[in-house]
């Protein structure tokens, strides 16, 4: 069986207003577990390109039930340490109180801030990243190539940003449309080969716009750092639940890509541009109207959209022991919304941005609805 893993890109903030802070540094000292730090039988925390953010990273795992233990715990470690130092941790994917900031943290994240201007001093965004292990880039870059149209399912399935600067942006993602401001995000036209990959990424370094090859920022793309595909298309999920079901989803999406490689299917002959629409679409809607449907590249009801993506890799999560999960955890998403709708409802209470703020912090560290043996399956 794979292993999987994710990182969570969680929002510092204050309490009582819900004002992003700059604490991301306090929070390391706090917690004494940098990432190169941790040891084997944790999850760790790590800075990331905002001081008001922080990155908790979980271990590789096998079965849903340790990769939820992970989740669960990398985040009360977050907050733990956040509350140390007076503030919380909410898994937000855009800040609903922000204002843009300067760059601070290492070098490299200092580099970028001078580059890139206006686009590195607003990029407070929070995403979810699910690292599936493989066996080779070959072996990597089937998977990209024959997965690259049901990415824009997990982004309607994530969507947790509608407030940006402080006003309702009327998206479910907005973080999309502020991450794709990065000259090399967003989705990529079939690859073909490991050497067809590493030669698109080589040429984008050349021109000498992105500053180095952490900044190739494909929705999913090869690790740099491990044997891993590394899906970057969603938001950070508000509950923790729906981080299970997207990694499950991802994993099987990647053993199902495979099979199709070893089979001699070939990859889809979806457009680029179509894509870029699909990732519009449910960056406008997440889960509330229409998105396009992979296989057919055109609007389809979102639930006969998700149990298309479903059926397509059912195979892989009967084998993972992982389709009563997967299946209770979308439907839960279709019937309860993702982080957005939550948002928005804590919003219309009293028009209280700080309210969104309390109201997520609280989803951030809740059980979610499937707290019962659903869960225990690959226990």
């Amino acid at each position: 069986m794979r292993t999987f893993g994710v990182e969570e890109e969680l929002l510092i903030a204050d309490p009582s207003d819900g004002t992003p802070l700059a604490l991301a540094a306090g929070i390391l000292d706090v917690a004494g577990t940098p990432a190169e730090e941790a040891g084997d039988d944790a999850p760790s925390l790590k800075s990331e390109f905002k001081q008001e953010q922080i990155e908790v990273n979980s271990l590789p795992c096998r079965t849903a039930y340790e990769l939820r233990a992970e989740i669960r715990a990398g985040r009360a470690l977050a907050d733990k340490a956040a509350r140390a130092v007076g503030a919380r941790v909410a898994a937000l994917a855009t800040p609903p109180v922000f204002h843009a900031t300067p760059t601070g943290g290492n070098q490299r994240y200092a580099a970028m801030g001078n580059e890139f201007g206006l686009i590195s001093r607003e990029q407070l965004t929070c995403g979810f990243h699910v690292h599936v292990s493989i066996e080779s880039p070959e072996e990597g870059v089937a998977v990209l190539d024959r997965m690259r149209h049901w990415l824009p399912v997990l982004l309607a399935l994530s969507a947790n940003s509608p407030f940006w600067m402080g006003a309702d942006t009327g998206f479910a993602s907005y973080r999309t449309q502020i991450w794709n401001r990065w000259p090399t995000a967003g989705p990529m036209d079939v690859f073909g080969s490991a050497e067809g990959y590493q030669a698109m990424a080589s040429s984008l370094l050349a021109t000498g716009v992105p500053l180095d090859e952490g900044m190739i920022y494909f929705d999913a793309r090869l690790s740099r750092g491990h044997p891993t595909v590394e899906f970057r298309v969603a938001d950070v999920c508000l509950y923790a639940e729906d981080a299970l079901t997207i990694a499950l989803i991802a994993r099987a999406l990647v053993e199902t890509s495979v099979g199709e490689w070893r089979e001699g299917v070939p990859p889809s002959g979806v457009s680029t541009p179509i894509l870029r629409m699909a990732n519009w679409k449910a960056s406008r809607f997440g889960v509330d109207q229409q998105l396009l449907h992979p296989l057919e590249q055109t609007p389809y009801p979102v639930a006969d959209v998700v149990a298309a993506l479903l059926r397509h890799v059912r195979r892989a999560l009967v084998e993972a022991g992982d389709l009563t999960a997967a299946r209770a955890g979308v439907a839960n998403i279709l019937r309860r919304g993702t982080g957005e709708r939550l948002q928005r409802e804590a919003y219309r209470r009293r028009h209280r941005l700080s309210d969104v703020v309390s109201a997520a912090i609280a989803s951030t560290h809740q059980d979610g609805d499937l707290s019962d043996a659903k869960y225990l399956l690959g226990r």
